[in-house]
């Protein structure tokens, strides 16, 4: 199948799992940028259920493809920042970002973003990654038989993502203010995160701003947290977690990692 007849494909058979849809697909044009937002759109609302191997093939063929097409950027080959080998700043897509586990910052259903092409990070990774990604979440959270508490972390296989994990974490969602609650479930997203990184014997991890954006963390503060609380995991000397990545997408918060971390 050539692009076009991939995406065609795959929207049909969602469209024949979810026919709610079909009268807004058919009102939609033809060209293949409006066909692969319906077929984006179709991931983003589907519910987790069986998927059928015929699809997979189909689905990871195209999102390889689109994998590659976007660029892999590897990173080891990054350069660390001159405070700390540990520790480095990109400023990037992390769908594209080689490591051994990129941090997605969920809500406590950990299912991924429902909302079609929404730009939150979390609808990113599930988009990039495939319908697998759902699939082995809502596994975890059925045996779990609850939502997922602020502040803790899961670990699935990354699927089509050049990661080879994603860590899950929820962070905590702010009020009108900042409180000491929601300042020590930041902390313990990144402490979960790299506690089970370093369980799995994972050597480098990419953190995304969590808690920012939608959870309406303050960027400044919810940065400083995330640094110490890196730093002050990194000391121990019985993790093997010897890369940490701060990636981060919008200017303001790489100018301020920068501040925080040193020059390049």
């Amino acid at each position: 199948m050539d692009r076009r007849e991939q995406v065609q494909y795959l929207n049909q058979a969602l469209l024949a799992e979810m026919p709610q849809y079909r009268e807004q697909a058919e009102s939609l044009p033809a060209d293949e940028i409006s066909q692969r937002r319906l077929l984006r759109s179709l991931m983003n609302v589907r519910p987790p259920m069986p998927l059928a191997p015929e699809f997979l093939e189909v689905q990871d063929a195209l999102l390889s493809a689109e994998r590659e097409e976007r660029g892999v950027v590897d990173g080891d080959a990054l350069p660390p920042t001159a405070g700390d080998p540990r520790l480095v700043l990109w400023q990037g897509d992390i769908t594209r970002l080689r490591a051994d586990a990129i941090v997605d910052a969920d809500n406590s259903a950990l299912l991924g973003c429902f909302a079609p092409c929404h730009g939150c990070i979390d609808n990113a990774i599930h988009s990039a990654a495939g319908l697998q990604l759902r699939d082995a979440c809502a596994k975890i959270m059925r045996a779990q038989g609850h939502p997922e508490p602020a502040g803790r972390a899961k670990l699935t296989r990354a699927y089509n993502l050049p990661a080879r994990y994603v860590l899950h974490t929820v962070g905590p969602i702010v009020g009108r203010w900042v409180t000491w609650k929601d300042r020590r479930e930041l902390a313990a997203c990144y402490r979960s995160c790299l506690a089970l990184a370093a369980e799995h014997g994972l050597r480098s991890v990419a953190f995304c701003c969590i808690s920012t954006g939608e959870f309406h963390f303050p960027n400044q503060e919810a940065a400083e947290i995330a640094v110490r609380t890196v730093r002050e995991f990194l000391e121990q000397q019985t993790t093997s977690v010897e890369r940490v990545i701060f990636n981060v997408f919008k200017d303001l918060d790489a100018a301020i990692y920068r501040r925080l971390l040193g020059p390049d």
